[in-house]
């Protein structure tokens, strides 16, 4: 996920394959040893803990072994009881500090404090990412949705997780950690305003937060070359091959949702994005990346008149 660091529209190949994807091995700390044998009893046990755990750590390992267990074929979607009602906010550490957007301190640009920074801010974008995938995966758990669909977003899940792991290790490797630097609490609105809308939730998430990351990232890749942290590029290279894939997610189960309802996508996509998303969609487009995964100009570029 990304694209929120710009507070304009975040911050989750456009092949979509739902083949069980390989588990990203992170480096085993002390706080994962409550966790190591780790088994949900449903799905939705195994999101809920993922979005409610206030550990780094247990965050992303309890995200892996769930999905490990559902491509496994040894969970079912939910408990009958009903016990796996997901959280109102997510579990956070005690740092990095929460702030509201408007007063976020102005981000270092340049040198080690600015890659720091930056990186610091997507780190953020994919936490968040990882609970807002997550919790979609649990609170949509009771819906009568094919399975195709579950496998489709534990695989995001999992990336999620995947990513901020990946940042997390660069940000040590610069001598700095997550939590290190404060960060805006803006992106769990998202959740809070599609909380009964599946359709909303899909809208927001992959189709405006995710796609903004197609557009912001090849830039940044390209300036992470330029500046000689080629660690740097790589990492960004594989979030924007995985966010291709997470937008080609939302196109298609967008898409379902309206013939389902036998509403036309586009339009639909524009009512529920001015409902739920706060802010403007700001160009440029990578239309041809967007395209590719299925979100078509028909889908945004009206709103970028009409909002932005």
């Amino acid at each position: 996920m990304q694209g929120s660091h710009d507070n304009a529209s975040r911050p989750f190949g456009s092949e979509t394959q739902t083949s069980q994807p390989r588990t990203f091995q992170t480096r085993v700390s002390p706080g994962k040893a409550e966790t190591a044998d780790y088994t949900p009893a449903s799905l939705a046990c195994g999101a809920r803990r993922v979005v409610a755990s206030r550990s780094l750590d247990e965050k992303t390992h309890v995200a892996h072994a769930t999905a490990r267990a559902w491509f496994g074929r040894s969970l079912s979607l939910r408990l009958r009881t009903g016990s796996e009602r997901m959280p109102d906010q997510p579990g956070r550490p005690d740092t990095p500090i929460l702030l509201p957007p408007r007063d976020m301190p102005k981000r270092a640009v340049g040198g080690t404090s600015g890659r720091i920074a930056l990186l610091h801010s997507i780190a953020h974008i994919e936490l968040n990412a990882v609970d807002l995938t997550w919790d979609m995966v649990g609170r949509f758990a009771d819906r009568q949705l094919p399975r195709s669909f579950f496998d489709d977003w534990v695989r995001v899940g999992l990336e999620e997780a995947k990513h901020f792991s990946l940042l997390r290790r660069r940000l040590e490797d610069l001598d700095s950690h997550y939590g290190a630097l404060p960060a805006h609490h803006g992106l769990w609105e998202a959740a809070e305003s599609t909380g009964d809308d599946l359709a909303g939730r899909l809208a927001v998430i992959p189709l405006v937060l995710e796609a903004r990351g197609l557009d912001i990232t090849p830039p940044m890749i390209e300036k992470a070359r330029e500046r000689g942290d080629p660690e740097t590029a790589a990492i960004l290279e594989i979030i924007y091959r995985d966010e291709k894939r997470h937008v080609a997610f939302g196109a298609k189960w967008f898409r379902y949702l309206c013939d389902k309802e036998r509403c036309d996508p586009e339009r639909r996509f524009q009512d529920l994005v001015r409902r739920h998303f706060k802010g403007g969609l700001k160009p440029p487009f990578n239309d041809r990346a967007r395209s590719e995964a299925g979100l078509t100009p028909g889908f945004y570029r009206p709103l970028a008149r009409l909002i932005g």
